[in-house]
Protein backbone atom coordinates (compact mmCIF):
# COMPACT_ATOMS: atom_id res chain seq x y z
CA UNK A 1 0.00 0.00 0.00
CA UNK A 2 2.86 2.37 0.75
CA UNK A 3 4.33 2.09 -2.78
CA UNK A 4 0.86 2.85 -4.10
CA UNK A 5 0.79 5.92 -1.84
CA UNK A 6 4.17 7.12 -3.07
CA UNK A 7 3.10 6.86 -6.72
CA UNK A 8 -0.33 8.40 -6.15
CA UNK A 9 1.09 11.32 -4.16
CA UNK A 10 3.74 11.93 -6.83
CA UNK A 11 1.17 11.81 -9.63
CA UNK A 12 -1.05 14.13 -7.60
CA UNK A 13 1.83 16.58 -7.12
CA UNK A 14 2.30 16.72 -10.89
CA UNK A 15 -1.40 17.45 -11.35
CA UNK A 16 -1.19 20.18 -8.69
CA UNK A 17 1.81 21.76 -10.45
CA UNK A 18 -0.11 21.78 -13.72
CA UNK A 19 -3.14 23.23 -11.95
CA UNK A 20 -0.92 25.94 -10.46
CA UNK A 21 0.39 26.82 -13.92
CA UNK A 22 -3.18 27.01 -15.24
CA UNK A 23 -4.34 29.18 -12.35
CA UNK A 24 -1.44 31.62 -12.59
CA UNK A 25 -1.18 31.80 -16.39
CA UNK A 26 -4.83 31.54 -17.44
CA UNK A 27 -6.78 32.79 -14.42
CA UNK A 28 -4.12 35.20 -13.11
CA UNK A 29 -4.67 33.94 -9.57
CA UNK A 30 -1.50 34.14 -7.47
CA UNK A 31 -2.28 33.79 -3.76
CA UNK A 32 -4.51 30.73 -3.32
CA UNK A 33 -2.77 28.90 -6.15
CA UNK A 34 0.59 29.30 -4.39
CA UNK A 35 -0.90 27.85 -1.19
CA UNK A 36 -2.32 24.94 -3.20
CA UNK A 37 1.07 24.35 -4.82
CA UNK A 38 2.87 24.28 -1.48
CA UNK A 39 0.58 21.87 0.35
CA UNK A 40 -0.33 19.77 -2.69
CA UNK A 41 3.29 18.97 -3.46
CA UNK A 42 4.21 18.61 0.21
CA UNK A 43 2.09 15.46 0.47
CA UNK A 44 4.41 13.59 -1.88
CA UNK A 45 7.52 15.10 -0.34
CA UNK A 46 6.54 13.86 3.11
CA UNK A 47 5.51 10.39 1.96
CA UNK A 48 8.81 10.16 0.10
CA UNK A 49 10.69 11.29 3.19
CA UNK A 50 8.90 8.62 5.24
CA UNK A 51 10.72 5.96 3.22
CA UNK A 52 13.91 6.91 5.04
CA UNK A 53 12.43 7.40 8.48
CA UNK A 54 14.80 6.78 11.36
CA UNK A 55 12.19 5.03 13.47
CA UNK A 56 8.59 3.86 13.49
CA UNK A 57 7.61 7.11 15.25
CA UNK A 58 9.48 9.18 12.65
CA UNK A 59 7.67 7.24 9.91
CA UNK A 60 4.32 7.88 11.58
CA UNK A 61 5.16 11.56 12.03
CA UNK A 62 5.97 12.01 8.33
CA UNK A 63 2.69 10.37 7.34
CA UNK A 64 0.77 12.56 9.80
CA UNK A 65 2.35 15.64 8.24
CA UNK A 66 1.37 14.36 4.78
CA UNK A 67 -2.20 13.88 6.04
CA UNK A 68 -2.32 17.45 7.36
CA UNK A 69 -1.01 18.74 4.03
CA UNK A 70 -3.63 16.70 2.16
CA UNK A 71 -6.35 18.15 4.34
CA UNK A 72 -5.06 21.66 3.66
CA UNK A 73 -4.93 20.88 -0.06
CA UNK A 74 -8.58 19.92 0.05
CA UNK A 75 -9.34 23.25 1.74
CA UNK A 76 -7.64 25.28 -1.00
CA UNK A 77 -9.30 23.21 -3.71
CA UNK A 78 -12.68 23.97 -2.12
CA UNK A 79 -11.96 27.71 -1.99
CA UNK A 80 -10.69 27.80 -5.57
CA UNK A 81 -13.82 25.98 -6.70
CA UNK A 82 -16.22 28.11 -4.70
CA UNK A 83 -14.63 31.28 -6.07
CA UNK A 84 -14.96 29.96 -9.64
CA UNK A 85 -11.25 29.63 -10.36
CA UNK A 86 -11.69 25.87 -10.81
CA UNK A 87 -14.56 24.50 -12.85
CA UNK A 88 -16.61 21.54 -11.60
CA UNK A 89 -14.82 18.94 -13.72
CA UNK A 90 -11.28 19.87 -12.68
CA UNK A 91 -12.28 20.38 -9.07
CA UNK A 92 -14.05 17.02 -8.80
CA UNK A 93 -11.13 15.20 -10.39
CA UNK A 94 -8.53 16.79 -8.09
CA UNK A 95 -10.76 16.44 -5.05
CA UNK A 96 -11.33 12.75 -5.79
CA UNK A 97 -7.57 12.13 -6.01
CA UNK A 98 -6.99 14.10 -2.82
CA UNK A 99 -9.68 12.15 -0.93
CA UNK A 100 -8.17 8.87 -2.14
CA UNK A 101 -4.74 9.88 -0.81
CA UNK A 102 -6.31 10.95 2.49
CA UNK A 103 -8.05 7.57 2.79
CA UNK A 104 -4.80 5.69 2.14
CA UNK A 105 -2.94 7.81 4.69
CA UNK A 106 -5.64 7.36 7.32
CA UNK A 107 -5.60 3.58 6.79
CA UNK A 108 -1.81 3.33 7.12
CA UNK A 109 -1.72 5.62 10.16
CA UNK A 110 -4.50 3.68 11.91
CA UNK A 111 -2.73 0.36 11.28
CA UNK A 112 0.54 1.72 12.60
CA UNK A 113 -1.15 3.02 15.75
CA UNK A 114 -3.01 -0.28 16.29
CA UNK A 115 0.20 -2.25 15.83
CA UNK A 116 1.97 0.01 18.34
CA UNK A 117 -0.72 -0.68 20.96
CA UNK A 118 -0.43 -4.45 20.48
CA UNK A 119 3.23 -4.47 21.42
Amino acid sequence: MENNLHQKSRDFAIRIINCYKFLTEQKHEQIMSKQLLRCGTSIGANTRESKNAQSRMDFLNKLNIALKEADETEYWLDLLHETKYLDDKLFQSLQSDCKEIIAILVTIIKKLKENSKEK
